[in-house]
């Protein structure tokens, strides 16, 4: 890990004693260090501004970093934290779109992505299809009720 991202990482760490303002100020300052159309440098400022819910401010650095070249595990947070904000906006077909786009890439994140995802189809309206997609991948991780689980999960969106 670089410097500069330990930096950033002690900021993170430090963001509830920080507030929001003086997280996005040492973001600021830090990315200030990069190149200007650095993605991850615009990835961070994105995510201080989202974090305190500038989400407005927030989209046009996530899309930047995106289109910049962001890769690897920040690129999928760029697109999980760009769909949540988006949805936030009160766009969530295009919220889930994103995150459709992107799931096949999440790996580790696979969850994360699921759970926006319902969040968006509720406020899409199909909250059947979010509570099914949510119990599906909460029950792969279940010791007990796995099966029972994910079969209600199924029974959910077959009986709409």
């Amino acid at each position: 890990m670089s410097e500069w991202q330990t930096q950033v990482d002690a900021i993170w760490a430090s963001a509830d004693e920080l507030g929001d303002a003086e997280v996005i100020r040492r973001i600021d300052a830090l990315a200030a260090q990069r190149p200007e159309h650095d993605p991850v440098a615009l990835f961070e400022r994105a995510g201080a501004r989202d974090s305190a819910g500038l989400e407005t401010e927030a989209e046009p650095l996530y899309r930047a970093a995106i289109a910049n070249g962001l890769t690897g595990a920040e690129r999928v947070q760029a697109h999980i934290q760009l769909a949540s904000t988006i949805r936030n906006l009160g766009r969530p077909l295009e919220s889930i779109a994103l995150l459709d786009a992107i799931e096949p890439e999440a790996e580790e994140l696979h969850d994360a992505v699921v759970a926006f995802r319902a969040l968006a189809l509720v406020d899409a309206g199909d909250a059947r299809r979010a509570a099914s997609d949510a119990l599906t991948a909460l029950a792969a991780h279940l010791p007990r009720y796995r099966r029972s689980l994910a079969a209600y999960a199924e029974a959910l969106t077959a009986s709409a």
